[in-house]
């Protein structure tokens, strides 16, 4: 299959698919995003509308030489590949909703040729099967052509389709994947059905039939409309694919396999009549599209499984590294083979995994094994940053943080790459600052930030996952995407981007203002009021009096309205921010009045004063409820006192913001201990919980990638969008540190020497940036370029 000739392609660097033909071609004929378009909407005569259905599409056009340019626009329900002349050259769309449906811009010119060409797609709708993040109206397929020279493909009746019958899902349950899972269904795969070279010049499409037209395609904001999907032009570039070979060859079953069999130098043989097991090891995870090999077979079942990692018989995880005595279970794929020569057998969506499992029954025919590999897919983010010091294990959790922010980053944020693959606000929060520190990408934040402002509902919240075919709703979430635009203003300056958002960000403050009760605190809030994973919340919500009276839940509002104060001062209404500023100093006094206990000097989690936690007085701190004077004590408090409910891994992300606020981040070093025990435990990716974690990859736990370089290096904006920077490191017990950074203006470069408490630091900032150093109460002014700091 042409699988074969993309990836030697890739493999050799011929062909890197982060730079593909859509790479300089994000221009849009004007007409096209105010008129109908001429090309319209299609799916198979055959393809049921709402139910699980793969279509083939092709069409033949004749060009008189090669063209410069050929530019045209492409989108599908629910998600289609593109080929030119045999050649895969883009996959897509990324994922929106109905009102807000992405198209990608391509310029195919360097695939076409003189003469006839060939352009075709496959597309599939996974229905009830698909995944929660997938948004779906009906099977259908568009492309435009920017210009009037690029008209020949647009789709319509000239197009031809043909149905697919050789795919099926296999529906996956939370009890078979190990928890909640909201993720897409495994596939089945029958050979003998696929019509094989479909999408190469010369194939024989004269028993398909023509497309069967839907209506015209059409942007949003026009007057009329004729079809349901409302066309925006996709702002991300296409994701990350590169070759990704296996590690090792961990045990087999009923056949003999080289361990050189992962490098792809050494086929198996399995014989007739017979069952054969392998299991791989990737040693890492990664999420890639795995690509299976073979020739003959016919008549026989073979299966791939994935996981994150290999279970004992109790059900527990243990050390990730450890084989012995483990298995593997959760999604799997299943391919039929037809007896033909080099076939390649794949999934259409990638997988998250470590481990993957290959099981084989023939019947009367052997079959060969040629090869088992990867294709890896993410967000094609290129770290910028560096980070060394001269405790190993920094590198370890530095090089971990990363991996696991990258694995939860696609076409959206992710919370989980196995699981779910759901923009959760509160997870993406965090990426977000990741990208931005280790990438200086923020193109997958604006994403973000639009698509939940998309999800806002009448009554004013957004929802707290999105893009979501299932409605779901976490109050507290809402005031974290506000969060998210506080923190795009303060780290990159966004102005224009951000400022038509703050009527939506008034809708969400308005939402809560309609909750306050007479005593100053929120009542219940409707939805999942979730917090924390914590083991003494039920389900994630903090402890509430019976009318909903929570500490917690009152300070996230006053935190979010000083947040809107600062957008609002800079961005908007100024009277709306010193309203936003009273109310929350307001509720701030309202909780300190009705939950400090003097005797414990803490903050209880609700006027009762029965139950204490971290939760309540790191909020307590970063919303100024606590008065100046006590908050530093309160944080020391959170650290030492045992009986207070802990926080998460998720949710130590603010508590690490709460001890650098109050001059305690030169512990903060000393507070990782539950991420060298993770890696103590062979994870290659930060885990969702402690313990026996449904997700062993999970994008919230990820922050010590960033605080790595914001606290411990000290590296901060001095002044909204980075304009000036402030340098001061918290090195605990660190010698010697050398890091550098993206900044809007370039690189922030610094290498640390100390000697108790004398420092030695060079410090090079890019140019126009200047700030100021701070060590140990000594301040000193920066300049752009470099300069040697002493004290």
């Amino acid at each position: 299959m042409f699988r074969n000739l993309c990836w030697c392609a890739i493999a050799l660097g011929l062909w890197p698919m982060s730079a593909g033909p859509w790479a300089d071609s994000q221009q849009v004929n004007p007409k096209l995003l105010e008129t109908s378009w001429t090309a319209q909407w299609v799916t198979c005569p055959q393809a049921p509308p709402h139910d699980f259905g793969v279509c083939y599409f092709r069409k033949a056009f004749t060009l008189a030489a090669a063209p410069a340019h050929f530019v045209v626009h492409v989108s599908a329900d629910n998600r289609y590949e593109l080929f030119v002349n045999g050649t895969r050259v883009s996959r897509g769309p990324s994922r929106g909703d109905l009102d807000h449906w992405r198209f990608e811009t391509l310029d195919l010119a360097a695939r076409l040729r003189p003469g006839t060409n060939e352009v075709a797609a496959l597309v599939w709708n996974y229905a009830d099967a698909a995944p929660l993040a997938q948004m779906s109206y009906r099977t259908a397929f568009v492309l435009q052509g920017d210009t009037a020279a690029e008209g020949a493909v647009n789709t319509g009746r000239s197009w031809k389709a043909q149905l697919d019958s050789s795919r099926s899902a296999v529906m996956l349950s939370g009890d078979q994947a190990g928890g909640y899972y909201a993720a897409g269904p495994g596939e089945r795969l029958e050979a003998s059905r696929v019509p094989w070279g479909w999408q190469d010049a010369g194939y024989d499409d004269g028993a398909w039939q023509p497309a069967l037209s839907l209506g015209e395609a059409g942007p949003r904001g026009m007057q009329d409309t004729h079809s349901r999907w409302m066309l925006v032009q996709d702002s991300l570039p296409p994701q990350e694919e590169s070759p990704q070979r296996l590690a090792r060859v961990v045990r087999t079953q009923g056949v003999e396999v080289s361990p050189e069999f992962v490098a792809g130098q050494a086929p198996f043989v399995v014989a007739a009549h017979t069952k054969a097991s392998v299991l791989l090891d990737q040693s890492f995870e990664t999420t890639a599209y795995p690509e299976l090999l073979v020739s003959g077979g016919k008549g026989a079942r073979l299966r791939l499984t994935y996981a994150e990692a290999l279970t004992g018989p109790d059900g527990h995880k243990g050390n990730r590294n450890q084989t012995e005595g483990k298995k593997i279970g959760g999604l799997f794929d299943e391919f039929l083979p037809d007896g033909g020569a080099h076939r390649t057998l794949e999934p259409l969506w990638w997988r998250a995994y470590r481990y993957v499992q290959l099981d084989i029954e023939t019947s009367s025919e052997p079959i060969t094994v040629e090869d088992l590999r990867g294709s890896f897919t993410a967000y094609p983010f290129r770290v910028q940053a560096t980070f060394e010091s001269d405790d190993p294990v920094l590198q370890d959790i530095w090089e971990v943080g990363w991996r696991t922010a990258r694995l939860c980053a696609h076409e959206t944020y992710m919370d989980c790459p196995y699981y779910e693959q759901l923009q959760y606000v509160g997870d993406t929060r965090i990426q977000a600052l990741i990208s931005l520190y280790l990438a200086g990408d923020d193109r997958l934040v604006k994403n973000a930030v639009e698509l939940l402002a998309d999800s806002q509902t009448p009554e004013g919240l957004t929802q707290s996952r999105y893009p979501s075919s299932l409605p779901q709703y976490i109050p507290p979430f809402s005031l974290y995407w506000i969060g998210m635009m506080h923190d795009l203003w303060w780290y990159r300056g966004e102005r224009e981007f951000l400022r038509p958002f703050l009527p939506n960000l008034r809708e969400v403050l308005a939402w809560y203002q309609r909750h306050l009760t007479a005593s100053g605190l929120l009542g219940r809030l409707p939805w999942w009021p979730f917090v924390d994973w914590a083991e003494e919340f039920r389900d994630g919500e903090p402890p509430q009096e019976a009318d909903g009276q929570s500490s917690i839940l009152s300070l996230q509002y006053a935190a979010a309205l000083g947040e809107a104060a600062d957008l609002e001062s800079a961005l908007g209404d100024p009277g709306l921010a010193r309203q936003d500023r009273t109310l929350a100093a307001r509720i701030s006094a309202a909780v300190y009045r009705t939950c400090w206990d003097p005797a414990r000097h803490l903050l209880a989690d609700t006027p009762a004063k029965r139950r204490f936690s971290q939760q309540a007085n790191i909020l307590g701190v970063l919303a100024d409820a606590i008065p100046a004077a006590a908050r530093k004590g309160v944080i020391e408090q959170v650290l030492r006192d045992n009986t207070l409910t802990p926080s998460s891994y998720y949710f130590r992300f603010y508590l690490f913001r709460s001890m650098k606020r109050e001059g305690l981040a030169d512990e903060y070093l000393s507070e990782l201990g539950p991420w060298r025990e993770m890696l103590n435990e062979g994870l290659t990716t930060f885990a969702e919980t402690p313990g026996n974690p449904r997700s062993d990859c999970h994008a919230w736990s990820a922050h010590p990638a960033f605080d790595l370089l914001a606290t411990v290096a000290g590296i901060e904006p001095a002044a909204p969008g980075f304009a000036s920077v402030a340098i001061e490191p918290h090195l605990g017990p660190l010698e010697r540190l050398s890091v550098s950074m993206p900044h809007p203006r370039g690189t922030i470069a610094l290498k640390y020497e100390r000697h108790g408490d004398r420092l030695a630091a060079d410090v090079t900032l890019p140019p126009g940036l200047s700030g100021w150093f701070m060590w140990k109460g000594r301040r000193q002014p920066l300049h752009s370029g470099q300069q040697h700091l002493a004290f």
